[in-house]
């Protein structure tokens, strides 16, 4: 991969897409296509034919079409199945009949088991049930892997999975309806000391754990591996740490300066309790995170204050 390379990134206008095509055209690569700067429908299989047999793409990063967290997962089965199995089914079979060198694939955590040995080593994949409220979009990442894995074996693509800690960072999703908990929860607790509110409603217990891998170290991750891995295992992207929820809140808290209450609504979806990823093969590979969790919250909250004075100006 060189400065003239030709690089697809794709995803749906997310933080994912957004950072990798940012590294790239930071450091002076020349060819970068985004699918959503582009418009570039990948559900479309007329539309990505097209372009690939016109721009002929060497390296292709291949994220979610359609993601998000626990309530808008379970309210939208039909389209995170149906827009991400389409996706990756078009934009695969595109790279190996277009002669792409190479293909990273972004899977996600929830492909494993709901109750799974931690940390999650990669040999757990299918080996149980998976966690209900996020099944459907699962079920498509999970076909994802098989279709990148058959395509190596039978045509010889050089098509790689990656499976990433949430990622988080400046340009996360902060909407309520439809961001990851960190994000979500930086958005309710600007909103709630903005307004003077007693107190800030989290969902679930606070007991689940989730492990999160900042933005630019997600970045530098995916650029050494698509350098350098070339196996068809897959590799977990994170920092072999978590948090429990109840933690992350009284972090975030403390970040924003917020002087109310945390009140835990048990009758909400939490998911999946512990989801920790077994990092030693990125690690072997020489990758290292740099970010920890406490400067990455402040990262991300002092962006997302930047971002809301902006709007007020405007």
């Amino acid at each position: 991969m060189n400065e003239n390379s030709r690089i697809l990134i794709v995803g749906h206008n997310d933080m994912i897409e957004k950072s990798l095509s940012e590294y790239f055209s930071d450091n002076d690569f020349v060819n970068v296509f985004s699918s959503s700067q582009m418009g570039l429908d990948t559900t479309i299989q007329s539309s990505v034919y097209q372009f690939f047999s016109e721009v002929e793409p060497e390296y292709v990063f291949l994220g979610s079409v359609c993601s998000g967290g626990i309530e808008v997962n379970k309210n939208n089965p039909a389209d995170f199945f149906y827009k991400n199995s389409e996706s990756q089914n078009n934009v695969v079979y595109a790279a190996q009949k277009f002669g792409a060198k190479k293909l990273m694939y972004f899977s996600s955590s929830c492909v494993y088991p709901k109750e799974c040995p931690q940390p999650i080593k990669e040999e757990s994949l299918m080996a149980g049930v998976l966690e209900p409220t996020s099944e459907a979009y699962s079920a498509a990442k999970l076909a994802g892997i098989r279709l990148c894995q058959s395509f190596r074996a039978q045509y010889g693509l050089n098509a790689i999975v990656a499976i990433p800690a949430t990622v988080y960072g400046p340009g996360c999703d902060v909407d309520l309806a439809t961001a990851h908990v960190l994000g979500a929860l930086i958005g309710k607790f600007y909103e709630a000391k903005e307004s003077n509110q007693d107190e800030v409603v989290v969902w679930g217990t606070g007991n689940a754990r989730r492990e999160f891998v900042f933005v630019d170290d997600f970045v530098s991750a995916c650029v050494s591996l698509i350098k350098k891995y070339n196996e068809t295992s897959i590799v977990h992207i994170g920092t072999g740490k978590d948090v429990s929820i109840n933690e992350l809140a009284q972090m975030i808290k403390e970040i924003c300066g917020f002087t109310g209450k945390i009140v835990f609504d048990e009758t909400k979806l939490e998911g999946t309790m512990k989801k920790l990823l077994d990092n030693s093969k990125i690690l072997d590979l020489g990758w290292n995170p740099k970010v920890n969790m406490q400067e990455g919250i402040e990262k991300t909250y002092q962006w997302y204050v930047n971002q809301r004075k902006a709007e007020t100006i405007k």
